[in-house]
């Protein structure tokens, strides 16, 4: 395969696009571990609880980025049974 065909190829550009997103969620989690785990460090040794707060606050948004990519994203399970089933609907309906 000649790599013009690698960027005309839907297939391929949506694998490529999905893969990036997976690998931006990746990313995501992993300073999200790291970072937090310097917070509850930091938290813990002055005796303080405050580190919960970036924890969940944080998490929030790393788990909607996650529900995005892995769910919502075109190539997501959630969004090709959707598609499926819009495609069966209009098929079904009357035409004008």
């Amino acid at each position: 395969m000649k790599t013009d065909d690698l960027h005309t190829d839907p297939i391929e550009r949506l694998a490529r696009r999905r893969a990036g997103a997976k690998m931006g969620w990746f990313i995501h989690a992993t300073v999200y571990v790291l970072v937090n785990l310097l917070l509850v460090f930091i938290s813990a040794s002055r005796g303080q609880g405050w580190a919960v707060y970036p924890l969940m606050g944080w998490g929030l948004g790393l788990l909607i980025h996650g529900a995005v990519v892995f769910f919502v994203m075109p190539g997501g399970n959630f969004y090709d049974r959707l598609v499926a089933r819009e495609r069966k609907a209009l098929a079904g309906r009357d035409r004008w």
